[in-house]
């Protein structure tokens, strides 16, 4: 119970940052956000910029299996990148399969799939291609 409580404490938490981000780049302040959207990665997730960042998929697929994160944070780590999207067709190209990847995760080892989860993989094809 106590472990659940801190979890859901940490979404929180993430969820908080995530707004902030979104409210910098509504506000054009863009590198602020980036740095935010960094420091985020590395503190919350223990993701570090070079794996994200890596054109090699598999070297995020290691770190994912490796970090064994719950699925409530495997679930904030894919709206972080999902608000990812969109900034420009370079960083669509990074992102969009290693989100994509974190929904076949949650879905195929902990057997959870949002109707949210699904709609967003059917958009994200688009940045597959």
């Amino acid at each position: 119970m106590y472990r659940r409580d801190l979890i859901t404490a940490e979404i929180q938490k993430l969820a908080q940052v995530l707004a902030r981000i979104m409210g910098l780049k509504l506000e054009g302040k863009l590198t602020e956000a980036d740095r935010l959207f960094e420091e985020t990665m590395e503190s919350g997730f223990q993701l570090p910029k070079e794996i994200l960042e890596n054109e090699d998929l598999s070297v995020f697929e290691n770190w994912l299996v490796a970090s064994n994160l719950p699925p409530e944070k495997l679930d904030s780590l894919s709206e972080f990148l999902y608000y990812e999207l969109g900034i420009s067709q370079e960083r669509n190209q990074t992102v969009a399969p290693k989100l994509n990847f974190v929904y076949q995760y949650l879905s195929d080892e902990h057997k959870i799939v949002h109707l949210v989860n699904l709609h967003r993989q059917k958009t994200i094809q688009q940045y597959l291609r």
